[in-house]
């Protein structure tokens, strides 16, 4: 049985508790206006249908990166979803870094990457609540990953290593992977991926040096939801 992250609700609660606008209404919402049906947002994001209905229903938060794929598949900015920070700069003091999360869920993110014309890599300091387990991931581009602080399994493909400080992680975003915080202490790390998040959809340079749309994230394995 497909179970939501064990966090969702809270999360979701927390959200709608600060005034914010639940993501589950703002995709459903979008989706609609777009005259799209779960199936069509599940081809063009490569995201599970079943776990799409979680997320319009509030019964799972996605991450990040699985936001920024359903965005691309209603054709938005993942700022039409969650307020984060812009960085113009590309020097990132810590003291001044805005620490924000999706929905309310309590995985946050600190910007680390900035926007410039043509830049290639989004890049995060992510911090993940002890326990936590996120959702199976598969996507275009590639990741990179290197724990700053705490223990945490990383499962890709098949296999499952557990990553501890100065350890890094690099590998092809197509590939099936998550990650859980099985410890009883928070994990600090630092996630760079070519997966294009907060940068505009017309922004990426091809090989003439002109704009183009940002490509549909691979749907050889769709975005689901951890079983357990």
């Amino acid at each position: 049985m497909t179970v939501p992250s064990e966090d969702a609700e809270t999360a979701s609660g927390r959200a709608a508790t600060a005034g914010q606008p639940r993501i589950g209404a703002l995709v459903r919402a979008r989706r609609r206006q777009m005259h799209m049906t779960l199936q069509a947002l599940s081809d063009a994001a490569g995201v599970s249908v079943g776990y799409l209905s979680q997320i319009e229903r509030d019964l799972a938060m996605p991450s990040l990166g699985t936001l920024a794929q359903i965005a691309q598949g209603l054709n938005a900015e993942l700022n039409h979803f969650i307020l984060a920070p812009a960085i113009d700069t590309g020097l990132s003091r810590a003291s001044e870094r805005m620490v924000f999360s999706v929905g309310g869920s309590p995985v946050s993110y600190e910007r680390i990457g900035a926007d410039f014309a043509g830049n290639q890599l989004s890049s995060f300091v992510i911090t993940i609540p002890a326990g936590h387990r996120s959702e199976v991931f598969s996507h275009e581009g590639e990741e990179l990953v290197y724990v700053l602080a705490g223990e945490i399994l990383f499962g890709l493909d098949d296999d499952e290593t557990t990553l501890t400080p100065g350890d890094g992680l690099h590998f092809r975003g197509i590939q099936p992977h998550y990650w859980w915080n099985k410890t009883d202490r928070p994990v600090r790390l630092i996630w760079t991926g070519t997966l294009p998040l907060f940068r505009s959809r017309t922004s990426l340079p091809n090989e003439t040096g002109m704009p183009q749309a940002v490509p549909k994230p691979a749907t050889t394995t769709k975005t689901k939801p951890h079983r357990k």
